[in-house]
């Protein structure tokens, strides 16, 4: 990218949420819809331009944590986490409510002595269990808005969106004015936008209207009931311009831009969020990136491209997002259906990151990284003239690092084993000249290592 060519954080921020929403198994476009709804309101309470530029962000990035409890959702609840988080948004606090979502959510494809047990143990610890989960979601989100260089304004504000204006919120159970005012804010539109969703305006307003002065801040919802009578705020919520529309209304004194570093930052982000989604991922982004740049260095890349390549890396499986944990964390082989939704997560993330600018020439490898020489990979079957090297490089980083992790049905390869594996496959899936940069890249990493460990030994 060059450094004439000025790229907006909104804009990618705002292409990136699209991850976030499929995360919460919510409809695309959720975060963009409750940074247009929730900006309308803050106009109206008469905040500051600082003050909206941040609110802007904590909007967009509300559920940046929410990859952090999917696995835990899973494991507890016996529940596919997509399916679950979608179906919770529509639930209110009040006892009657939740035990009838526990009940249909809860272990649905169990047996009966499985679900029956799986029910006691929510019933007997579920206020604890919900406390975690969203202490989890919350304060991992908050440390991953301060990756990417947002203040703790923003950073409060996703670390409040789940507690509530009495008190019975969660993790901290703080109440009226302690919770952050854009906290406030944003969890009043995420419920506005999900009854919006289902029946319109009317609906939104009946729920939100439901819940004041318990959930929601009165003051709040005030502000909203005035926007009723404003047709077009709820038609441009449904309107194929949204994303533009929501660049639009981002404070203008304050319009951010984002340099090389800032995108470095950026996608460092979002691989926490693609990693934290499983147990079995924690980290898996970033080695990638370093594989991927020993075999670049290897081949001699210049330091720009390398740069580019590691940043792809980061982004290479955010469509992983999109597949629920209950297949990502399986112990045993996926069956058809499943196969189904792994294999599309390579065109899921493409599909994020051709919408942002900035990123979208990365978009190819998103889209490629499981495609094989021989024409034998998904998911569009390419063949060896249709996959570059950045590709190549990428596939081979991330077929070793698979190999040398732990995995839900098999332990860590060492990487001996793991590159006599690869060997194998060598013509067919890898490239060649990647396996062999990979080889000579890791044996100067080990070298290094070892001499500062013999360093700092002596």
């Amino acid at each position: 990218m060059a450094a004439t060519e000025a790229i907006h954080l909104s804009d990618v921020v705002g292409a990136l949420s699209y991850a976030l929403d499929i995360t919460e198994g919510q409809p695309v476009g959720h975060s963009l819809r409750c940074c247009w709804l929730g900006m309308h309101i803050a106009r109206q309470a008469g905040l500051d331009e600082g003050e909206l530029s941040d609110l802007y962000y904590t909007l967009l990035l509300k559920d940046i944590g929410c990859s952090s409890n999917a696995a835990r959702i899973c494991r507890l609840y016996l529940a596919d986490d997509l399916t679950f988080k979608q179906a919770y948004k529509f639930v209110d606090s009040r006892l009657p409510d939740v035990l009838r979502f526990l009940i249909a959510n809860t272990a649905r494809k169990s047996g009966m002595i499985e679900r029956l047990q799986t029910l006691v143990h929510i019933a007997r610890n579920g206020g604890e269990i919900a406390r975690e989960l969203i202490e989890t979601r919350c304060q991992r989100g908050a440390d991953i808005a301060r990756t990417m260089r947002f203040n703790e304004r923003v950073a409060r504000g996703i670390l409040d969106l789940d507690e509530h204006w009495d008190g019975s919120g969660q993790p901290l159970g703080r109440q009226g004015a302690d919770i952050s005012l854009f906290a406030r804010i944003a969890l009043l539109v995420q419920v506005a936008d999900v009854f919006f969703m289902r029946g319109g305006a009317e609906a939104a307003l009946a729920e939100v209207e439901s819940r004041s002065g318990r959930w929601f801040d009165p003051a709040i919802v005030a502000w909203l009931r005035t926007l009723s009578g404003n047709p077009e705020v709820w038609q441009a919520m449904l309107s194929p311009d949204l994303p533009a529309r929501v660049a639009a209304i981002e404070p203008v004194a304050l319009v951010r831009e984002v340099d090389e570093d800032y995108l470095d930052d950026i996608a460092a982000g979002f691989a926490q969020v693609v990693d934290a989604k499983s147990p079995f991922t924690a980290g898996h982004s970033d080695r990638v990136a370093l594989f991927s740049d020993l075999i670049a260095a290897e081949l001699g890349y210049p330091e720009q491209h390398r740069r580019w390549l590691r940043r792809a890396a980061l982004l290479h499986d955010i469509g992983k997002l999109g597949v629920p944990n209950s297949i990502l964390d399986k112990n045993g082989k996926p069956n058809e259906e499943e196969w189904a939704q792994i294999r599309r997560h390579p065109e899921l993330g493409r599909s994020i990151l051709v919408r942002i600018a900035a990123l979208k020439d990365m978009a190819v490898i998103a889209g490629s990284h499981h495609e094989r020489l021989d024409g034998r990979g998904y998911p569009h079957g390419l063949g060896e003239a249709e996959i570059g090297l950045d590709t190549r490089i990428v596939t081979t980083a991330d077929i070793f690092d698979a190999l040398t992790a732990d995995r839900p049905y098999r332990k860590a390869m060492p990487a001996t084993q793991a590159f006599a594996v690869m060997q194998a496959d060598v013509g067919t899936a890898i490239d060649p000249d990647c396996l062999s940069a990979l080889k000579r890249g890791f044996i100067k990493m080990q070298s290094v290592t070892a001499s500062d460990d013999l360093r700092h030994a002596s």
